[in-house]
């Protein structure tokens, strides 16, 4: 018997997955309708689901809480569902709010995605939650939809104001790719990516810590951004041309504002050259441009923290050719792109620097491309 038949008494109709994802390169330039390199890790957020005949939506997660979250679809409201059940709740709150009437459903949840982890485990619940309702309504909606759906649950129901990279990477990534997201149109290009061919090992260093202030200056962070904008009269920041960053920077008045400008312009421009070297087969040499975009991301952005710093000079100076955090910051993860001949002094030298510090062993695995969101055989 399955953990959903011994929760709720009958057999799921269905099991779907959705994946967490690591982004190689542009980070916090989804929101300025920028460009991002995401990839789909092997962990997934897995839904099994049984419709029903009424509005009721019963949600039961393998790893949180030890109980069934009872709503009804009829009553969805944002702020009011607590948790972890917020993700889902939202997601069929969104599609309601867009014309799709649901049928209600009982879905259990199980997902080996790290939490807390800036490797998006909020969004593959998310996706994962809007693609089994598409199949099971047959709704038909397409990975940018199904993306969209999560992102408005994200920002209007659960109150995160984040942009839509983790989203589309969850529904639209490949195996074996990263995919070149435009986020202006939702259009982009996936790009060969095995790094093993090559010699080359992308490893995630999860720090295990997250920083508690770190929705509240991520939404300050956008606001900065917002007005970077519109003090350069431009829609986003997006559409500032890195030949003109200089003479754009001496228009604006306030300093932290121009640094989260300068960061932005100059990580959509890092994203382009990541791209130009992996498509040209020179995978080696975009490390330089990871650690780049981290010094960027520290000292323009303001969201590494002490933890990220410590992995990312560690793994450099243990043989790594570049390394950045990645995800939203202040915690979370980074990744390290290592010859083969050095992933075993490269995991040891950041353990050892983390237990120097006092801190508690990172987590440390291969970040592999997988697949995005799909139906699953039952």
């Amino acid at each position: 018997m399955t953990d959903h038949q011994r929760e709720f008494g009958v057999a799921p109709d269905g099991a779907w997955s959705a994946p967490g994802r690591v982004n190689l390169i542009g980070e916090h330039t989804d929101y300025n309708e920028g460009f991002v390199l995401p990839l789909a890790l092997p962990h997934s957020a897995v839904a099994t689901v049984t419709a029903r005949a009424d509005r009721t939506l019963r949600l039961r997660s393998r790893d949180v809480g030890d109980r069934v979250v009872e709503l009804s679809l009829d009553r969805l409201v944002p702020g009011e569902v607590p948790g972890w059940a917020a993700y889902p709740a939202g997601v069929a709150w969104a599609l309601e709010g867009a014309g799709h009437r649901l049928r209600g459903a009982d879905i259990h949840f199980a997902s080996d995605v790290p939490t807390g982890a800036g490797l998006s485990s909020s969004a593959a619940l998310e996706v994962v939650t809007a693609l089994a309702f598409s199949d099971l309504n047959e709704l038909g909606l397409t990975a940018p939809e199904l993306a969209r759906i999560g992102q408005l649950a994200e920002n209007d129901f659960v109150g995160m104001p984040c942009g839509i990279l983790d989203q589309m990477a969850s529904a639209s990534c490949v195996e074996g790719h990263v995919f070149h997201l435009d986020t202006r149109d939702l259009g982009g290009r996936q790009v060969p990516f095995d790094m093993a061919a090559e010699g080359l090992r992308l490893l995630v260093v999860d720090t295990r810590v997250k920083h508690a202030h770190a929705d509240g200056a991520y939404g300050r962070r956008r606001a900065e951004c917002e007005a970077g904008a519109a003090a350069l009269g431009v829609p986003f920041l997006r559409d500032v041309p890195f030949d003109g960053l200089e003479a754009a920077l001496a228009r604006i008045d306030d300093e932290a504002v121009r640094r989260r400008v300068r960061h932005v312009v100059t990580e959509d421009r890092r994203v382009a050259r990541v791209v130009a070297l992996l498509d040209a087969g020179r995978a080696r040499e975009i490390g330089p441009l990871l650690t780049e975009g981290h010094v960027s991301l520290r000292d323009d952005f303001e969201v590494s923290c002490p933890e990220l710093d410590l992995a990312v000079d560690t793994a450099n100076a243990a043989g790594a050719l570049g390394s950045r955090m990645t995800g939203g910051g202040f915690g979370g993860s980074a990744i390290a792109l290592v010859p083969e001949e050095s992933v075993a002094a490269v995991g040891k030298a950041v353990t050892d620097a983390f237990a120097g510090a006092g801190l508690a062993a990172p987590r440390i695995f291969e970040a592999i491309p997988a697949p995005g969101a799909r139906r699953l055989p039952v």
